[in-house]
């Protein structure tokens, strides 16, 4: 009988570096589906999904098939009621898409498929995953890392005040991951979360 594949999730403050953990993972054998880049193909390709941001936000938040994502992040940040309607508008066909990624992935007998999302938890996407993979750094790594990413620190913490803290990350973590080394610190640490991974329990769903 196939074992079924495991589905976790790997998240973290912006700066901590989750993209690169999942590069190491996928080095490793997994499967990574990346929610944001999910949401974003929607945002330009789904009818669905067009039609209900310019029923939000208006035709005008769309320059031909993209939308002005800057501006929405604007709009969101001051307008509960607009981000909720977003959230509902996308989220399902994000998870819906990952349940499809799953099932390709166990077909071809990979071991892990990581759900990679900027706002798991903020989005419910932790349902249905078997652990949580939680990226940390100490705050002065993150802001260096994207300050030399051209972000000004208003900005970061601007973005940082949309994401759960770091502590409450980490409070809900099956696995924390601390990035405040080396690269090849790194790729070491994601081989030793990358077997602990492997050790945990299925949940039941």
């Amino acid at each position: 009988m196939t074992r079924r594949i495991k589905r976790i999730g790997v998240t973290g403050g912006i700066g901590t570096g989750k993209t690169t953990v999942c590069h190491f993972l996928r080095a490793l054998g997994c499967e990574i589906f990346s929610a944001d880049t999910e949401a974003k193909r929607l945002q330009e390709t789904d009818p669905d999904v067009i039609a209900g941001i310019k029923k939000i936000f208006g035709d005008s938040i769309y320059e031909n098939t993209i939308p002005n994502r800057k501006r929405i992040a604007e709009i969101i940040f001051h307008d509960e009621k607009k981000l909720s309607e977003l959230n509902a508008l996308i989220h399902p066909k994000v998870f819906r898409a990952f349940d499809e990624a799953a099932r390709r992935a166990e077909a071809e007998g990979k071991p892990i498929i990581a759900k990679e999302a900027a706002i798991l938890f903020e989005s419910g996407g932790e349902k249905g995953l078997d652990a949580v993979l939680v990226v940390a750094a100490d705050l002065d790594i993150r802001l260096a890392r994207l300050k030399a990413r051209g972000l000004s620190e208003a900005d970061i913490r601007a973005r940082m005040s949309r994401q759960f803290s770091q502590d409450e990350l980490l409070k809900r973590a099956d696995i924390a991951l601390w990035n405040n080394h080396s690269l090849a610190e790194l790729e070491a640490e994601t081989k030793r979360a990358y077997h602990k991974l492997l050790a945990l329990p299925y949940r039941q769903t």
